[in-house]
C-alpha cells in the first residue's frame, strides 16, 4: 500500500510560517473576494479561505454580486479594488457568466493584486520566471506538497497529464524551473499508459474521473492527483482510480484531502507576499 500524502500537514506547516510573517507586517494584509452568484462550490471554497485567513491574521472583504447583474457592475467592482490601497490581494471566483466577461475582468484586474494568476501578466511571469506575479494556487500547492514530503524534483522524470492554462501548462513550467524533466501529455496523447509508466512522478490534472488506472503506473512512482470530479454516486473523486493505483505506487495523494486542502494556504501566502511588497 502506498504512502498517503495528505494535504492537512502541508497546510498546517505553511500556516504556522505565515502567522509569523503576518506579525511582522507594517500593514494589515487584506484579501478581497469577488463572488458573482451563490454557487455552492464557490461558497464552500470561500468559507475555507476565510477560516484560513483568520488563523493567519489576514482580513477578508467579500464583494457579492447577483448572478444576473450587469457586467459593468463587475468591472466597476474590480476597478475599485485596484484603486483601494488597503487591499493587497484580489480573488475573483471563476468561471464567470461567459468567457468574454471573464476575459475583460482579467484585463482590468491589477497583476500586482492578482493572487491566483488570472491576468495574462501573471501567467507570463510563470513562464518567464521573473517572479513579477503569483502562480496559480493549485499548481503552487502541488509544489508545496512535494517539498513538504521531501520528494526531490531535480533531475526527476515527471509526466503532467493536462494542458490547461490553470494547472497543466503553468505547473509544467514550474516543475522545469525546479530542474525536473517534464513531459506534458493530454487525453489525446498516443501510448499514454506507457509514457506514464516510465515516469518517476505523475501529476494528474486531466479533468476526467478515474482516468488513471493501474495500467498507467509502476512500482516506486509518486502520483499527485489534482483532479476534482463527482462520481456516479455523487461523491468527490480524482482523476486517479485511488483503490487500484495505491496498491502499486510508492506514494499518492487522496481526493479529497490532498492537494486541494493546501490551496487556501497558498492563496494566503500570496496575499502576505503582496502585502510585504507595499
Amino acid at each position: 500500500m502506498a504512502e498517503i500524502l495528505k494535504g492537512a500537514p502541508v497546510a498546517a506547516a505553511l500556516t504556522e510560517k505565515l502567522i509569523e510573517r503576518s506579525r511582522t507586517l507594517k500593514h494589515k494584509p487584506t484579501l478581497a473576494i469577488l463572488r458573482v452568484g451563490n454557487k455552492p462550490d464557490d461558497i464552500s471554497y470561500e468559507t475555507g479561505i476565510i477560516k484560513r485567513c483568520e488563523k493567519i491574521g489576514i482580513d477578508v472583504r467579500k464583494i457579492l454580486l447577483l448572478e444576473d447583474c450587469e457586467n459593468e457592475k463587475i468591472f466597476e467592482a474590480v476597478k475599485n479594488l485596484n484603486d483601494d490601497e488597503s487591499v493587497h490581494g484580489v480573488l475573483v471566483f471563476r468561471p464567470l457568466s461567459d468567457k468574454s466577461t471573464e476575459k475583460r475582468v482579467s484585463e482590468i484586474l491589477s497583476p500586482a493584486k492578482d493572487v491566483d494568476c488570472m491576468t495574462s501578466e501573471s501567467l507570463a511571469s510563470v513562464f518567464t520566471g521573473n517572479n513579477a506575479g503569483y502562480p496559480p494556487c493549485t499548481a503552487q500547492a502541488c509544489i508545496e506538497l512535494l517539498d513538504h514530503y521531501g520528494i526531490e524534483l531535480e533531475g526527476k522524470n515527471v509526466v503532467v497529464l493536462g494542458r490547461s492554462l490553470v494547472i497543466g501548462r503553468p505547473l509544467s513550467i514550474m516543475l522545469q524551473n525546479r530542474n525536473a524533466t517534464v513531459t506534458m501529455c493530454h487525453s489525446k496523447t498516443r501510448n499514454l499508459p506507457e509514457i506514464c509508466k516510465r515516469a518517476e512522478i505523475i501529476v494528474a490534472a486531466i479533468g476526467k474521473a478515474g482516468f488513471v488506472d493501474s495500467s498507467f503506473v509502476s512500482p516506486g512512482q509518486v502520483v499527485i492527483d489534482i483532479g476534482i470530479n463527482v462520481d456516479e454516486n455523487g461523491k468527490l473523486c480524482g482523476d486517479v482510480k485511488f483503490d487500484e493505483v495505491s496498491q502499486i505506487v510508492k506514494a499518492i495523494t487522496p481526493v479529497p484531502a490532498g492537494v486541494g486542502s493546501v490551496t487556501t494556504s497558498v492563496l494566503a501566502k500570496h496575499v502576505i507576499e503582496a502585502c510585504e511588497k507595499c
